[in-house]
């Protein structure tokens, strides 16, 4: 069950240019699920709408969350100055997460692209299958390997980046052809780019795949129908054939939705 809550930061650092880690004090731990989301208010309140930013890790028995997230906008740059004992306005857990039931006991992709990178941490540490079956796979711009040796606690990580300054030069769907890889189920989350080459991956190979659509939300709660993919199935609250990603995903499986 979501709620609105005053929390507490406990710490925050710059990771990456302008990517900052941050964790908070909330007894919205005890809910959250990998792939969920919160709604974060900024304290100037010309900006009315939370922003949203995926769950990174948790620790239910410290009651705390963490979030990693890139500056955006004016919302994510004061965000950024927060700093330990200051209070942050969260909505949460929102969205349903990825279904870990799904995975459990296979061989698995972990894929993270960008800023899509955070949310699979949680993932990977839940996920109950061998720490060598989940092959965690990140996408960077650069050799800023942000979170990369936090995730090799949970599994045999590969790297690509852009500009070939570590792993594999490309994307991640490079890094599992140049290093051979297979997998029977993929969880993904990252750009549109990325999400659409999973897709097409798995069609061809007929694995299931979860995909974390990345996307602008207004309310978060799926009342303004302003964060809407195209579904196969109609959508019992609009009556077409969409669905709300910040309510009935922001997970969904990839052959659901067209993107």
């Amino acid at each position: 069950m979501k709620q609105k809550q005053t929390a507490h930061v406990l710490s925050q650092e710059e990771i990456a240019p302008d990517i900052y880690d941050m964790w908070i004090e909330t007894s919205l731990a005890a809910q959250a699920r990998p792939g969920q989301f919160l709604g974060v208010y900024p304290k100037d309140r010309s900006t009315l709408l939370p922003r949203p930013i995926s769950i990174c890790e948790v620790n239910a028995g410290a009651d705390a969350l963490r979030i990693v997230y890139r500056i955006a906008g004016a919302g994510t740059r004061e965000f950024s100055v927060y700093r330990a004992g200051e209070t942050i306005e969260l909505l949460g857990p929102l969205g349903n997460g990825f279904p870990l039931e799904k995975g459990a006991g296979k061989k698995v992709f972990l894929m993270g692209g960008g800023i899509g990178i955070p949310p699979i941490l949680e993932l990977a540490k839940q996920l109950e299958t061998d720490k060598a079956e989940k092959q965690i796979i990140l996408g960077y711009r650069d050799s800023t390997l942000f979170l990369k040796d936090q995730f090799e606690q949970y599994g045999t990580v590969h790297v690509a980046t852009e500009d070939g300054s570590a792993g594999t030069k490309g994307n991640v769907m490079d890094a599992i052809r140049e290093n051979g890889l297979d997998a029977e189920m993929i969880f993904a989350c990252g750009p549109m780019p990325m999400l659409r080459a999973v897709k097409k991956y798995a069609a061809e190979r007929k694995a299931p795949a979860y995909i974390s659509l990345e996307e602008h939300m207004a309310c978060g709660v799926g009342a303004c129908l302003g964060c809407v993919v195209k579904t196969k199935e109609i959508d019992h609250h609009s009556h077409v054939n969409n669905a709300r990603i910040c309510t009935d995903g922001p997970v969904f499986e990839a052959g659901d939705v067209e993107i």
